[in-house]
């Protein structure tokens, strides 16, 4: 079966990614993905019939060992990939919030994780491919957050199941923010695509910034200047990405990745466009906040809270066809 589809482990051994372990996922149906233990088990290069769908930044997958906290350092080193988790207790921009100075988009994607499992089941005739860990973000005197991950696919699916749980294992509320920075790239991304979103209600970050082409992607251009959006309350928690001229098998074909999520404790969704040179990604990001860091969403009153015990449910499902 491993010649067809299956699990398999490896670790990097140069460079700022030297010690960075992997798991590769393959399901046989044309998706692949490389799961980073090292980095929060988020996802890194992923790829359909053998070209990538995500978008790698220039740090590569540096090693947490060479991450820096303070200011908006995270930029050094973040991967990219197909997905990097933003958080548990702070996410977007630097700020000092209640005497506690936080750098950008918070610990998460920089903590190893622990008790990890790679693991084939079989049910009947269908093979399912799970990988399993957590991801403790905590601190002497301050907040205690226990993050458990299990990501999925199927023998033959080209379906990628996130199930994330985070419960609060201190004795003291705990203030939790959490995005899914689903980051994707050339050549999905090209003059043809199209993405969908569903919902009226879309505001750009930035006052400066119009609305009318947060749907449409266009060349890359050397001095675009990213932009943001805030999509609120969408009728559908669903985003379709959609490239008529994918470049496969020799040829071209229509290709659509479709994300979807738990509107429930993932209320908003963050758009991230930025087809510059060089760094030519669409961020689609879930979230349970805005990206303007702990200390705005604390102003705003709609700062999260999990009280001691207390645990809440996410679960995102990626798919390509």
């Amino acid at each position: 079966m491993d010649q067809i589809a299956g699990i398999k482990r490896f670790v990097a051994v140069e460079g700022k990614e030297a010690g960075v372990a992997y798991i590769q996922v393959r399901t046989g149906a044309g998706l692949s993905y490389n799961v980073t233990p090292s980095k929060g088990l988020d996802i890194s290069l992923a790829e359909y019939h053998g070209v990538p769908i995500s978008w790698q930044s220039p740090n590569g997958d540096a090693h947490p060992s060479y991450y820096e906290a303070e200011g908006n350092h995270w930029l050094r080193t973040a991967s990219g990939g197909l997905l990097m988790t933003c958080g548990l207790m702070q996410v977007g921009a630097n700020c000092e919030d209640k005497g506690e100075r936080l750098g950008l988009h918070g610990r998460y994607h920089h903590t190893p994780a622990e008790q990890v499992c790679a693991r084939t089941t079989w049910q009947e005739d269908e093979m399912d491919m799970c990988i399993s860990g957590l991801i403790n973000e905590t601190s002497i005197f301050g907040g205690r957050l226990q993050l458990a991950r299990e990501i999925s696919s199927r023998v033959g699916d080209n379906t990628i199941l996130i199930k994330d749980e985070v419960r609060n294992m201190g004795f003291e509320s705990c203030p939790h923010m959490i995005l899914y920075h689903f980051n994707f790239g050339f050549p999905l991304l090209m003059e043809e695509t199209r993405i969908q979103f569903y919902g009226d209600q879309v505001s750009p970050r930035d006052q400066d910034t119009s609305v009318h082409a947060y749907g449409e992607w266009q060349s890359p251009d050397a001095a675009y200047q990213e932009r943001v959006y805030y999509h609120e309350s969408p009728n559908k928690p669903l985003v379709h990405i959609s490239n008529p001229h994918f470049p496969l098998h020799g040829g071209t074909t229509q290709v659509q990745a479709t994300l979807q999520w738990s509107a429930q404790t993932l209320p908003n969704l963050v758009q991230w466009k930025m087809p510059g040179a060089g760094t030519h990604v669409l961020g689609i990001e879930p979230a349970n906040c805005h990206v303007g860091g702990r200390k705005e969403e604390r102003e705003r009153g709609n700062l999260v809270f999990l009280e001691p015990g207390e645990t809440v449910k996410y679960e995102i499902r990626l798919n390509l066809s």
